[in-house]
């Protein structure tokens, strides 16, 4: 299965293959918009043919134009595996380490991926390492094992949640093929306009569509992509094994927010910039944690390897987590809610989670910057860290 049906030149700028990919094809009278498939089975001919529908479990019309587009922005050969959720996707994924093998995984990621990986670990499924993601020798040691087993994937995930560290996707991309290592990167945060791991070295890349790529904060899903066609086949039947499927509306709906993508992100990007360099100098706040601020530790790798810097920033409140509650208690316009990516502003004390590592300082905050206008968020911000902080 290849993309030469509805191909994505490479002579086009992302902002444009987000809008013109995965359309229907162009005869008189047809739709501009791919329709809304409902069907759990297909017409057959009495004989099994490889590539055939056969079943709802295994494909549907309406999956293919997001797995379609979401594969062209990230510049894969291959159609993307659209799942149910992120975590069915991250499932899939961690479905391809060998029994007994090694994963090595950044210490703060996506918590639900890190809960997933301990509790698999700890059945015995294969071995946890968690690393300092931005340490390139640190995770380097992991991989090779230091006497032990090497590593037989590599979880990236840059910049991370909720501490925004950069990793070197490139340096740890080739480190891992060196000892035989998958690498699977979660390239949520940045999406595909921002950054785009399988030029970096990645094998497999992951998206929690429900963020950035929907954008509407009204949808559910997942999505895996690779070049890779033993790695995309093993995959396709771990989906359709295990059944974390998506739904064709839910698909529809996630496709119809992608369109907007580019401007989405170009506008939060922008303000979440705006809001990050005013926060630095901001009494109620102790630090800033956002890769587009020259003094981010991470800031010159972001620049390397992004087009970009997000539109997820972090921030340690003056006062500990008390004062930190107080100012989400006192914010108007911000909504305090976890998840990211959709066009309103959230925000949360990543800590009130009870699975979120100790590291994570119990007084962060964890901004998902919308496209609401700047100045509105910022007086809203500035209030509630004034009386949050009583500065």
């Amino acid at each position: 299965m290849s993309l030469e049906k509805h191909p994505h030149p490479s002579h086009l700028h992302a902002e444009t293959l987000v809008v013109a990919v995965g359309r229907p094809e162009r005869t008189h009278d047809a739709p501009v918009n791919p329709p809304i498939v409902l069907s759990s089975t297909y017409v057959g001919t009495g004989t099994v043919v490889d590539g055939d529908r056969a079943y709802g479990r295994y494909s549907n019309p309406t999956w293919d134009p997001l797995e379609e587009a979401v594969s062209a922005l990230e510049g894969a050969t291959l159609p993307g595996l659209l799942f149910g959720s992120g975590l069915a996707a991250v499932s899939a994924a961690l479905s391809l380490i060998p029994a007994g093998g090694v994963l090595v995984m950044p210490k703060h990621s996506y918590q639900g991926a890190l809960v997933m990986a301990q509790e698999l670990s700890a059945k015995g499924l294969f071995a946890l390492r968690t690393v300092n993601i931005a340490d390139n020798n640190e995770v380097i040691d992991a991989l090779t094992g230091e006497g032990e087993r090497a590593a037989s994937m590599l979880w990236l995930e840059s910049p991370t949640n909720p501490m925004l560290e950069v990793a070197d996707l490139r340096v740890l991309s080739q480190a891992a093929k060196a000892v035989g290592a998958l690498v699977v990167t979660d390239n949520t945060f940045s999406t595909p306009l921002v950054q785009k791991p399988l030029e970096l070295g990645s094998d497999i890349v992951l998206h929690s569509v429900t963020k950035y790529l929907a954008g509407h904060s009204d949808v559910v899903l997942g999505i895996l992509v690779t070049s890779d066609a033993k790695l995309r086949g093993e995959l396709l039947h771990h989906r359709s094994i295990h059944g974390a499927i998506a739904g064709p509306f839910e698909a529809w709906l996630a496709l119809r927010g992608l369109r907007t993508l580019a401007l989405r992100v170009e506008r939060s990007q922008a303000t979440a910039a705006e809001l990050a360099n005013r926060l630095q100098v901001h009494d109620g706040v102790d630090a800033v944690r956002f890769p587009g601020l020259d003094s981010d530790p991470g800031h010159q790798r972001a620049k390397d390897q992004m087009h970009g810097f997000g539109s997820v920033l972090a921030i340690e409140v003056a006062g500990g987590p008390e004062a930190a509650d107080a100012v989400i208690a006192a914010l108007e316009l911000w909504t305090p809610a976890t998840s990211l990516g959709g066009v309103e502003s959230l925000i949360e004390r990543r800590r009130r989670h009870a699975n979120e590592p100790e590291t994570v300082p119990g007084n962060l905050l964890r901004l998902s910057v919308g496209i609401e206008n700047v100045e509105d968020l910022w007086a809203d911000l500035d209030q509630a860290l004034q009386r949050g902080t009583n500065r």
